[in-house]
């Protein structure tokens, strides 16, 4: 990727007296429960000056982009996650990848989003219409991804995430993005919150079958029940780590009854690791007569774009 610099120099003095971006990835409640805790306000920032977004655009891709940060924690061993957003509305939708190494990218399949009037709020729901939402992992060493598709729910990217999750992988899970805005249109901060209720394995009561099995189910769902009173109580992301609060504070005092405890702590950046070298290898490996096309009808230098990052690439024929 050819990284495009933050060019505000109020904003970059901003974003370096806050919290540095991070990722604490917390168990709880005796290891019913994972989570996730983001603060993502330089990533926005990032994958804004890559993408050159306007306020709305930028509220889409970076809720979006938040996301498929927070999916990195439920991947096993080497992975590498598409989550894709299709809609007929006039965002249209977007297309995120995550990899466990810790790099995700993606971007808008319609930018910019046509607007008919001012924005009156940050509710994104009149921009999606109907439409599906497709998560696909692919793991190391897989020809193929796993792909699942959900119909689109609630029009709001991390709900219907959650959504997703619950219907495909039979896994109650809550999503949370959130991204602050100065009265310039600025990203002054940006984070996300993920979690997860993870099954329980046997049982450990004296007890019938039929009769173990009712008390588990009530146990979890009073589990549930307290657990997403806790979420719902998270204070504003955005507006938390804009004005330099940090991760621990929320981690360690919101969910202070489920005895959390941060298991590792990650460094999540928009990134892509493509690069010129890459996309001239893969036009060599064109057949003869589509580098017998290009040489004799293609414009000299080539011009390519990774649509993932935006980044520019000049290409001349001769060098394929």
């Amino acid at each position: 990727m050819i990284a495009a610099p933050i060019l505000d120099a109020e904003l970059n003095a901003h974003l370096d007296s806050i919290q540095k971006d991070g990722m604490s990835v917390f168990v709880m409640a005796d290891g019913r429960v994972r989570g996730a805790l983001f603060n993502g306000s330089r990533f926005v920032n990032t994958m804004r000056a890559q993408h050159n977004t306007g306020i709305l655009e930028t509220m889409v891709l970076g809720q979006a982009a938040l996301c498929g940060a927070l999916l990195i924690p439920t991947m096993k061993g080497r992975e590498h996650v598409t989550f894709r957003y299709d809609t007929n509305g006039p965002a249209a939708g977007f297309s995120v990848e995550a990899d466990s190494a810790g790099y995700v990218r993606g971007y808008l399949l319609q930018n910019a989003i046509p607007v008919d009037k001012p924005l009156e709020s940050w509710d994104l729901s009149p921009f999606f219409g109907p439409g599906t939402l497709t998560l696909s992992r692919l793991q190391e060493g897989a020809r193929e991804p796993q792909t699942g598709t959900v119909e689109i729910k609630h029009r709001n990217i991390a709900q219907d995430l959650a959504w997703y999750f619950d219907q495909s992988e039979q896994t109650k899970t809550a999503f949370n993005s959130s991204i602050m805005m100065d009265r310039q249109g600025r990203v002054t901060g940006a984070g996300g919150l993920f979690l997860q209720i993870m099954p329980q394995i046997g049982g450990h009561r004296k007890k019938g079958a039929a009769e173990d099995a009712v008390q588990s189910m009530d146990d979890e769902e009073e589990l549930l029940a307290r657990v997403e009173n806790a979420f719902k109580a998270a204070p504003s992301l955005g507006q938390w780590f804009s004005e330099n609060g940090n991760r621990n504070d929320i981690i360690y005092g919101l969910f202070r009854e489920f005895s959390p405890a941060v298991a590792v702590e990650r460094d999540i950046v928009f990134n892509c690791p493509c690069s010129r070298e890459g996309f001239v290898r893969r036009i060599r490996a064109l057949s003869g007569a589509e580098l017998a096309d290009i040489k004799k009808n293609g414009p000299d230098p080539l011009e390519i774009i990774c649509h993932n990052c935006n980044s520019h690439y000049s290409i001349p024929v001769s060098e394929l």
